[in-house]
């Protein structure tokens, strides 16, 4: 594999926009900004990126990846997130497919954009936003939460970007995503484009679909067919 790029910005509008736009030189590459003015998460969601948080997007490309198995992605990138944290004292979950908690609130977004041709997987550009350091907006502050809002003290944000690229490149099991998924067993709302049903979360199959009892039934629920939310009373 190709030794990836560094490409440092002070501030981008997406460090996923700007590592996208390099997919046509056919080279891995890393982009890190210290700000972003217009983080993105999943399903084109803003995602709030001041200075103090480790925002990048991980341009990626592959010979011989099953499109099948592209869930693989989120499963490596969520691990690597929770166990940095680990790394540090945080006992973090995963929220189902991409987000990290920690203490009921989260503090890091994945954002997962593949290319495919066929039943080949290409190219993926992999993006990640951890709260470190940063300050959040106060209408955030229930949901959200940062390292440095937990502990109290500010943390080495170089350390911690290496620490997370590092654990990038290593390779994980299924195993690894499941006994760090929350809220296994617990009820949550699952809202489709019409409708919100409340299930019970159950597992994650090995394709990265939700497994869920919805009335006393079984089901499997691919991710780009719901969204899951967590913590309603």
């Amino acid at each position: 594999m190709n030794k990836e790029i560094i490409v440092r910005l002070e501030e981008v509008s997406s460090t996923q926009t700007h590592a996208k736009a390099l997919r046509e030189q056919g080279k891995p590459v890393v982009v890190i900004a210290k700000r972003q003015t217009g983080g993105q998460g999943t399903k084109n969601r803003s995602f709030s990126s001041k200075e103090g948080g480790l925002y990048f997007s991980k341009l990626s490309f592959y010979e011989n990846f099953s499109a099948k198995d592209a869930f693989k992605l989120t499963q490596r990138t969520a691990v690597a997130v929770c166990k940095t944290l680990e790394d540090y004292g945080f006992a973090p979950k995963i929220k189902w497919a991409n987000d990290v908690f920690v203490n009921e609130k989260k503090i890091c977004g994945i954002l997962i954009e593949n290319t495919f041709s066929g039943a080949k997987l290409l190219s993926s550009v992999i993006g990640v936003g951890l709260n470190v350091n940063n300050a959040l907006p106060s209408e955030l502050s229930q949901i959200a939460t940062t390292m440095q809002a937990e502990r109290g003290v500010a943390f080495d944000l170089q350390e911690v970007e290496k620490r997370l690229l590092v654990y990038l490149n290593e390779e994980f099991f299924e195993e690894d995503y499941r006994v760090r998924l929350g809220w296994i067993g617990e009820q949550v709302a699952l809202e489709f484009s019409n409708e919100r049903v409340h299930a019970t979360l159950l597992s994650v199959n090995g394709r990265g679909e939700l497994v869920v009892k919805i009335g006393g039934e079984i089901k499997e629920i691919a991710a780009g067919e719901i969204s899951l939310r967590v913590n309603e009373r």
